[in-house]
């Protein structure tokens, strides 16, 4: 059962290595293409914060943002490979910022090819961030094994 849970993790994090690894060969000086698609859908989102919030964004390279995300994913996955809930919590935390800002989908009229291309992206990143929370959730119900208990054990069948 380890086994299969161990392969499990690898498949799930197979997304997240594959698009950090994408990311880091494309990254260049400037950040790569994944600069270049993200700036104006950021520059949306400050707009739209800022206008919401009265809080301004900080001006900063797109391209810090890439590199950011790409250590999200690179670090989490290879932690989570291992069963560490620390590797969710990156993920999760990659999620958390790449979903609303890559996958605009209510900036786009329902009738448009592109809101439903995004919708779909959307809903599938909400999936892996409910598959992930799923395995923090499932971690943590389980009791954890302590020395303890099993030099209790072991001094009852003596």
């Amino acid at each position: 059962m380890a086994f299969l849970s161990f392969v499990g993790r690898v498949l799930f994090v197979s997304v997240f290595v594959l698009s950090a690894w994408q990311e880091f060969n494309d990254f260049g000086v400037d950040g790569g293409s994944a600069a270049t698609a993200l700036t104006p859908k950021f520059n949306v989102l400050s707009k739209h914060f800022t206008t919401h919030t009265g809080f301004q964004v900080p001006d900063f390279e797109i391209k810090f943002l890439v590199a950011g995300a790409i250590a999200l994913k690179a670090i989490g996955s290879l932690l989570f490979v291992f069963g560490s809930t620390i590797g969710a919590t990156l993920l999760i935390l990659h999620q958390l910022i790449a979903t609303p800002i890559l996958y605009d989908f209510y900036n786009y009229d329902m009738e448009k090819k592109e809101f439903l291309q995004l919708f779909i992206k959307f809903a599938q990143s909400l999936a892996l961030l409910g598959g992930l929370l799923f395995f923090i959730g499932m971690k943590n119900s389980f009791p954890r094994r302590s020395s303890t208990t099993k030099k209790a054990a072991k001094n009852k069948t003596n």
